[in-house]
């Protein structure tokens, strides 16, 4: 089974697609922007990363975010709240880590389904 990569870098790919699965890179936003606009950022690259690797975000079947401080949990959930598609809500995972750097405050980890 073929593996195709999506925005390879010399570190990471954006996007890898193995069978009918593509594995998205963590995304983060702008450092220093607020939880909310970070949020907003990483949601609109994972529908950038879905839309190259020939999916959406209605078969996202995983999802894993990362928040710097926990207490940003309401704002960021707003957000995410906003974005996911109703009855196509996958199955999710939220915990509190230092981030790569400090002026990073959510990171998201998606897996979906490619038809």
């Amino acid at each position: 089974m073929a593996i195709t990569r999506i925005d390879v870098g010399p570190r990471m790919s954006e996007a890898v697609i193995h069978g009918n699965t593509v594995y998205l890179a963590g995304q983060v936003g702008e450092p220093g922007a607020s939880i909310t606009d970070q949020t907003k950022q990483v949601l609109a690259a994972i529908d950038a990363l879905l839309a190259k690797a020939g999916t959406d975000k209605t078969k996202i079947l995983m999802a894993q975010i990362w928040l710097a401080d926990i207490a940003d949990f309401a704002a960021m959930n707003a957000v995410w709240d906003s974005w996911v598609p109703q009855g196509h809500t996958p199955a999710r995972a939220t915990g509190e880590s230092k981030l790569a750097a400090p002026e990073y405050k959510v990171e998201i980890i998606i897996t979906a389904a490619i038809d």
